[in-house]
């Protein structure tokens, strides 16, 4: 990304202490599913985090909220806007990892790329194409396995700051983390892995650059 002059916003605070993907007033993001909380109480092993009578209070998290979630937010829209205002058009990827099995949340295997839109309403459909298509690309030639607005439809940060009409495109990546690492303790990174799947994530900010510079030029 940096070769590529992208501005990057990265969090601060682990997702443990507050997770900057979920709706601050704690709406789901999928009614009906299994979901952690704006301030998780569990794992996504469903384990606890905090001993007995020690989980956060209403007041800590709205404390939280202040301090971490909100600046996080404004930051972002304050970057979209200027990058709209220079661009005329401003792309937002949205990249998380995830294990590849979570039976929490869905049974067997995740598919390697995990692409989301909140069902096409985040972003362009012809850049969503776009983006899809190096993905295909990216399973006929190297066997990664991929979905666009599968289980993972894109979070809260997609959903939210992804305004088409306006000029601003949002998409989310779920990476599953089998792609790059060992996901069992130490964690460590699999740089033959690793470097598999480099190629791929920069064809998809190549993809969308090449995108929003045609319609800037038309």
């Amino acid at each position: 990304v940096k070769e590529l002059g992208a501005s990057v916003i990265e969090a601060t605070h682990s997702r443990y202490y507050i997770d900057l993907n979920r709706d601050p007033n704690g709406k789901p993001l999928y009614p009906g599913s299994d979901v952690t909380e704006l301030c998780p109480t569990t794992t996504f092993a469903k384990r606890a985090i905090y001993k007995p009578g020690q989980a956060p209070s209403d007041a800590e998290i709205a404390e939280r909220r202040e301090a971490v979630w909100e600046p996080y937010h404004e930051k972002l829209a304050r970057e979209l806007s200027a990058l709209r205002q220079k661009h005329g058009i401003a792309l937002l990827w949205d990249a998380h990892s995830i294990r590849s099995q979570v039976p929490r949340f869905f049974e067997g295997r995740l598919p390697d790329i995990n692409l989301g839109t909140g069902d096409g309403l985040s972003a362009a459909e012809d850049l969503v194409g776009l983006v899809s298509a190096v993905a295909r690309d990216a399973q006929q030639s190297l066997g990664f396995t991929h979905i666009t607005n599968g289980r993972f439809k894109g979070g809260y940060i997609t959903r939210y700051h992804g305004r088409p009409r306006t000029g601003i495109h949002a998409i989310q990546l779920e990476l599953s983390q089998a792609t790059y690492m060992d996901e069992d303790p130490p964690y460590r990174l699999r740089d033959e892995l690793a470097d598999k799947i480099r190629p791929v994530l920069a064809g998809f900010l190549q993809s969308m650059i090449a995108w929003a510079e045609q319609k800037v030029a038309d």
